[in-house]
């Protein structure tokens, strides 16, 4: 179980850690504009747009795998094949953000399949 809980908790951090990189690119553009940032955003170009999608990308994928946990969590279901379930949309997903910002797109997709099943089958494993 405990393996469990530091995926989620990383899951739920990624998306903040993710933010690094558009907090760069934002300061790179003239400055962070701390009063509009969104605006700034949305004028990002190249990697600052790219990061800026992989962190919006990484609140999406929260939304998906956090629930999957718990349900394993709350059905007292951590088999091996969960825990390791788990570990690779982790994986998969530090390797999503690197490969957005990298520019490989291919990759990145595959990489953003390989994260998304996981979670569905932890769901599926988990039904009582």
């Amino acid at each position: 179980m405990t393996t469990l809980y530091y995926c989620l908790f990383i899951s739920l951090i990624l998306p903040y850690l993710a933010k690094g990189p558009v907090a760069w690119a934002m300061n790179k553009a003239g400055g962070y504009d701390n009063n509009h940032p969104r605006a700034q955003q949305n004028k990002l170009t190249g990697i600052g747009a790219r990061a800026l999608a992989a962190h919006q990308n990484a609140f999406e994928s929260v939304i998906i795998f956090a629930p999957a946990i718990i349900l394993a969590i709350a059905t007292n279901n951590a088999s091996d094949t969960i825990i390791t379930l788990a570990i690779v949309h982790i994986v998969a997903r530090v390797l999503y953000n690197i490969l957005y910002l990298v520019n490989l797109s291919t990759l990145r997709s595959l990489s953003w399949a390989v994260a998304t099943i996981p979670s569905f089958s932890i769901v599926f494993l988990s039904i009582p």
